[in-house]
């Protein structure tokens, strides 16, 4: 019993310093919730077992950010909404925070059909009780495995097989998530990379004839970036730039 209560305040140690810090939790709450938890250890009977499956569990809720990051289109769609408004030079406008909504909600528009067949094939069982944690962890997994790989080059793929010296397997549900998470990533960086130059374009040529005009009537000491700000803008509503831009990156995943 001493060794279990030494385990679950090592495993409460490490939770605590490296999940919870960054909310400011305060070391009274700390050491209470420590004793709580060695006092229900004492009392019952195979605690130990439910209170690493809650560490476990949080550890996961912890990390869920960071999963829709990678394993959703949001890393395609933030960084070429974060190249069209470098394009456009018009600083802090649109703000972080609206680009982050528009990022989020595109994702879970674009990431519906998989989140679906998630909910109906592994957490509604799961909740149910139809299927173990187990199972409900690898029918959640096959949804997003599958979309990840349509959007992943076979030459990425291959690399973190070469590197984790790993052999290509014959179906895509058996390539391993260490393997497909970053090459899908790689992959969705040099998409919005490319939509990027693409997009930077015709707001270069702007740029560079506006500059020319300037330096040919002599006005050296006045910003090409003031007088091309309005020509850019207006270029980019009179094309519907944002409507082309969402076209172009939910048509891209589809």
């Amino acid at each position: 019993m001493q060794k279990k209560k030494i385990l679950v305040l090592a495993l409460s140690l490490f939770f605590t310093t490296f999940v919870l810090f960054p909310q400011v939790v305060s070391a009274t709450e700390i050491t209470d919730g420590l004793s709580g938890l060695t006092e229900a250890i004492g009392n019952q009977s195979g605690g130990t077992s439910e209170v690493v499956q809650l560490f476990l569990l949080t550890t996961a809720l912890s990390l869920a950010p960071t999963f829709l990051v990678l394993t959703t289109c949001f890393t395609r769609i933030i960084v070429v909404l974060s190249f069209v408004r470098s394009s456009l030079g018009t600083q802090q406008n649109p703000p972080n925070i609206v680009l982050m909504g528009i990022a989020l909600f595109l994702s879970l528009f674009i990431m519906q059909p998989v989140y679906t067949d998630v909910m109906n094939d592994a957490i509604t069982p799961y909740i149910n009780e139809e299927i173990s944690g187990q199972q409900a962890f690898e029918s959640a997994e096959l949804p997003i495995k599958e979309f990840m790989y349509k959007q992943t080059r076979d030459e990425d793929i291959q690399l973190f097989l070469d590197i984790s010296k790993t052999e290509k397997p014959a179906d895509v549900n058996d390539l391993p998530l260490t393997v497909a998470i970053p090459a899908f990533i790689i992959s969705e960086l040099r998409t919005a990379f490319s939509i990027g130059f693409l997009i930077f374009i015709p707001f270069l040529v702007i740029d560079i004839v506006v500059a020319s005009i300037l330096m040919s009537m002599g006005m050296f000491m006045l910003s090409p970036v003031m007088i091309s700000l309005p020509f850019k803008l207006l270029l980019f509503v009179l094309v519907d730039g944002w409507y082309l831009v969402v076209e172009s990156l939910v048509t891209g995943f589809q």
